[in-house]
């Protein structure tokens, strides 16, 4: 999975699903890489930072001394854990940052750990103890600013402003908005990535469920044609010769016909998205189709005119005529077949008749014939009737709509 960065420019950055949930390319098995950048920089800024704030706050906070500066420290390193165990650091950088100001030491950079750790929590679903977090630290600035300050550093202050306990409350309240904000974003981001990937998915298998339907159409239809004739021309090999060679010719165009098809097929999956180099088959073509079946020794009798048909609906036309046909050759007894066309301004009707018998038991069953044509109807809007008819042989009626579905 590759996703581009801000704004759709700069290198891709690879994700991939672990046992962890999508992580950046380069994750460890076990769990997610370690941030050791993040963390190195925001140390580095809280420490820095920190040195500033205490010259601007000089003779009103505690100056800055080596317990000040492990407290830092602490709240900064302990970031580099933040994925791993977030919870954890959510309460720890909070827990540093609340003995920091309980000591004295000046306002500064030190929030910034725990919003960075509070954020990396709620995003990884530990919302509550961000949460707490948060309020521990409040609540224990509260106590330490308007009750404690009286003994502890630096001496002689005052009370707390009421006024800076609502900046204070102010920032904590935006921290956790913003770590709320980041968790939806991240999951909207998850559920379209897991959309996306459903929806490719579902093109796969469609795709592949197409390519299928067309090999089983044009196999099906010319081996038949060709087990037919291949049978003719043993059978009058000896006999009549000039039979033996019209069933080999016929054995000839079906061959080079069906491998030209399949090429056609397959050229698909080597070139994906590019145009066909022939056009696909359609009603137009249902001459050729009469004289193939005409070829394997069915007459076919042909009634009604195609309207214009889009080329999709063209295409499933052709195939289901052309399997009802090659249903007829394989399964039935009859040497005679009826295609009638019949259309309104809303749907077009194909019926294949013959008249039996039928030569297998359940000829045109559940068969991977009949699926596919139900399946072609379908994704057209349309419906597939097939069964034995009443005065004897079997039926096939497409019912395919002339207007390609909106949805489609």
């Amino acid at each position: 999975m590759d996703e581009q960065g801000a704004g759709g420019g700069g290198a891709p950055r690879r994700w991939r699903q672990g046992p962890w949930g999508w992580n950046r390319w380069g994750d460890t098995p076990h769990g997610p890489s370690w941030p050791w950048r993040s963390t190195a920089l925001i140390t580095v800024f809280v420490l820095a930072g920190s040195n500033f704030a205490a010259q601007a706050q000089a003779g009103e906070r505690a100056a800055l001394d080596p317990l000040a500066r492990v407290l830092l420290l602490v709240a900064g390193v302990s970031l580099l854990w933040r994925k791993r165990y977030p919870a954890a650091v959510a309460f720890g950088t909070a827990g540093a940052a609340l003995v920091y100001l309980g000591a004295g030491y000046p306002y500064g950079p030190v929030f910034l750990a725990v919003a960075v750790s509070c954020f990396s929590a709620v995003v990884a679903g530990h919302r509550v103890a961000a949460w707490s977090a948060i309020g521990m630290l409040w609540a224990g600035h509260l106590l330490v600013a308007h009750w404690l300050y009286r003994w502890l550093p630096p001496a002689g202050d005052a009370a707390a402003s009421w006024g800076s306990e609502i900046v204070v409350a102010t920032w904590m309240v935006a921290i956790a908005a913003l770590s709320e904000l980041g968790r939806a974003r991240r999951e909207q981001w998850a559920r379209t990535r897991a959309e996306q990937a459903r929806a490719a998915r579902r093109r796969a298998d469609e795709e592949r469920l197409r390519i299928a339907r067309e090999l089983h159409d044009v196999l099906a239809h010319s081996i038949s044609v060709i087990n037919v004739q291949a049978g003719v021309g043993l059978a009058l090999l000896d006999t009549d010769p000039e039979q033996a060679r019209s069933a080999l010719t016929t054995i000839k165009a079906a061959s080079k016909e069906a491998l030209g098809e399949v090429r056609q097929v397959l050229d698909t999956l080597r070139t994906p998205g590019d145009a066909p180099r022939a056009p696909a088959p359609g009603l137009g073509r249902l001459p050729e189709l009469v004289a193939q079946a005409a070829g394997a020794g069915l007459t076919v009798d042909v009634t009604g005119e195609p309207p214009g048909l889009p080329p999709g609906a063209d295409l499933a036309a052709f195939r289901i005529v052309q399997e009802a046909l090659t249903n007829v050759v394989r399964h039935s007894g009859s040497r005679h077949a009826r295609v009638r066309l019949d259309h309104d301004a809303d749907a077009l009707r194909l019926c294949v008749d013959d008249d039996g018998p039928a030569t297998v038991t359940d000829a045109g069953g559940g068969g991977n014939g009949l699926a596919g044509m139900r399946e072609r109807a379908a994704a057209l809007g349309g419906t597939i009737e097939a069964g034995p008819r009443a005065d004897g042989g079997f039926r096939v009626l497409a019912v395919l709509p002339l207007k390609v579905r909106e949805d489609r």
